[in-house]
């Protein structure tokens, strides 16, 4: 199992569609006794927040968040925690909204800096 996302920043590694996580947008993680929630701004979120369970290296949450134009939106995620070559970790990432129609993948992790 990879090491725990407690207090780890990760980032999206590409933008998504207009109104959704893009390059700009920060996630700040927490974890504990297999609990993991963050909060995330950027971009088009002016907040957001996640909250679910990890077992081994699959994280389950849901998500919701506040756009710039003022509208919510709120989905379910399932990522993979992974080791990059050089250590940082990566979460790869199926989604789906439950407030709208749309799913897709993405990938978040943690920058360079």
């Amino acid at each position: 199992m990879a090491r725990s996302l407690d207090g780890l920043v990760f980032v999206p590694v590409a933008d998504q569609a207009p109104g959704q996580v893009g390059r700009r947008t920060r996630f700040e993680y927490h974890e504990h006794d297999g609990v993991v929630w963050a909060d995330y701004r950027g971009g088009e979120v002016v907040k957001g927040h996640l909250i679910g369970t990890r077992e081994d290296d699959t994280v389950d949450f849901r998500y919701v968040q506040l756009r710039l134009d003022g509208t919510t939106a709120s989905g379910h995620c399932t990522s993979l925690v992974t080791v990059l070559a050089d250590g940082r970790l990566r979460l790869e990432e199926s989604w789906s909204w439950e407030s709208q129609k749309g799913c897709g993948t993405s990938s978040v992790e943690q920058p360079l800096d």
